[in-house]
C-alpha cells in the first residue's frame, strides 16, 4: 500500500498496524523467561484491535517461532527486539523524570501504555500525539480495561504531518519549561524533509535541559530499503497463518540526514548506542541471523538509539 501526503490509518491497517505488531512484541517480551520490559497492557490492546493472527501471538496461542524464519525481523525476534527498544525508551522517560522534567511528549505514540504504567512523579504532565482514530481507540480501550494514567495524560489527535506544534501548545505544553521527547520507531515513516521539520520543531519546542529519544539508521537509504524488504519477506511468511494485512511500501527512502548529527548541529549534545552495544549493556543476546540473509547483522548494526540534551 503505497503512501500518500495525507493518508491515514487506524490501528488494523497500514501503519496503524505496525503500532499494533510493536505491540505484540512488547506483549512477547513481557512473557520471556528474563523479562526487560513489564507492560501488562500490550496484551489486551492487542486483543482489543481485533486482528487474529496478532491476537493469538499476543496470546500465546501462537508460537512465534513457528510463523516465519527471519531472524530479528520475525516474530521470534521481534520479543528480543521489542523488550530491548522499549526498556530503552522507558529508561530514558524515567530518568528525565529523576532530572527534575515534569512534561513528557510521546510522539505517534500508537498503543504506547507509558502514561499508565510508568512511575511518574506528581506533576508530571504526559502528551500523547497521534492520528485522531488511534488516540478515540486507544483512549476508549484502556477505560473498558478499567486503567488509570499514572500521570496527567493529555491526548492530542494531530497528524505530524499536520501543524501539531500549535496543538501540542493548546493542550498545555509549556515551552518555556524542560521536556522529555519520545520518538520511538517513527522517522523511517516520514520523508527524508519531514524527519527535519519534526526535529526542528522539537528543538524549537525545546527549553534547554529537554531530553530526546529517538532512533537513527546509518546510511538510511540502503538500509531502509533492506528492512522493508526483510518485512515483506516476513510477512509473506505469515500469510500462511491468516495475516491478512497489506504493510509493504510504509516507509520513505531517499538520503535523509543522519539524526545524531542533524541534533548536534542545531544545539543538542547526542549519544548513539547501537543495538548490539544496548543489547549487551542490558546483559541479553541479540536473536541469531538467519543464514539466508548475509546482510542482517549489517541491517541490525545501522540501527542506533539516541539520546539528546538541549543546551
Amino acid at each position: 500500500m503505497a503512501r500518500s501526503d495525507d493518508d491515514t490509518w487506524d490501528l488494523g491497517n497500514g501503519v496503524g498496524a505496525t503500532a499494533t505488531g510493536v505491540a505484540v512484541g512488547r506483549a512477547l517480551a513481557t512473557r520471556a523467561p528474563q523479562p526487560l520490559i513489564n507492560d501488562p497492557f500490550a496484551e489486551p490492546l492487542v486483543r482489543a484491535v481485533g486482528v487474529e493472527f496478532f491476537t493469538r501471538l499476543a496470546s500465546g496461542e501462537l508460537d512465534p517461532a513457528a510463523v516465519d524464519d527471519n531472524g530479528d525481523f520475525g516474530m521470534l525476534g521481534m520479543a528480543d527486539m521489542m523488550g530491548l527498544r522499549t526498556r530503552f525508551f522507558d529508561d530514558f522517560f524515567v530518568t528525565a523524570a529523576a532530572a527534575g522534567i515534569r512534561q513528557a511528549v510521546i510522539l505517534a505514540s500508537g498503543l504506547d501504555a507509558r502514561a499508565y504504567r510508568l512511575p511518574w512523579p506528581a506533576g508530571t504532565t504526559v502528551f500523547e500525539i497521534d492520528q485522531s482514530q488511534v488516540i478515540a481507540f486507544k483512549t476508549a480501550a484502556m477505560a473498558e480495561l478499567g486503567a488509570e494514567p499514572t500521570a496527567d495524560r493529555r491526548a492530542v489527535a494531530v497528524d505530524l504531518r499536520h501543524d501539531w506544534p500549535a496543538a501540542l501548545r493548546a493542550a498545555g505544553l509549556d515551552p518555556a519549561e524542560p521536556t522529555a521527547w519520545s520518538a520511538e520507531g517513527l522517522l523511517p515513516f516520514l520523508p527524508p524533509d519531514a524527519q527535519d521539520r519534526l526535529l526542528d520543531n522539537i528543538t524549537a519546542l525545546s527549553a534547554p535541559g529537554s531530553q530526546l529519544a529517538t532512533e537513527n539508521v546509518q546510511g538510511a537509504d540502503d538500509a531502509i530499503t533492506a528492512m522493508a524488504e526483510r518485512i515483506r519477506q516476513v510477512t509473506e511468511q505469515w500469510r500462511e497463518h491468516g495475516f491478512d494485512i497489506e504493510m509493504t511500501d510504509l516507509w520513505y527512502g531517499g538520503d535523509r540526514n543522519d539524526v545524531a548529527d542533524y541534533l548536534g548541529s542545531h544545539g543538542w549534545t547526542t549519544t548513539a548506542t547501537t543495538a548490539p552495544e544496548l543489547a549487551a549493556n542490558y546483559g541479553v543476546s541479540l536473536p541469531p541471523r538467519p543464514a539466508a540473509n548475509p546482510d542482517a547483522q549489517a541491517t541490525l548494526t545501522s540501527l542506533q538509539y539516541v539520546t539528546a540534551t538541549r543546551a
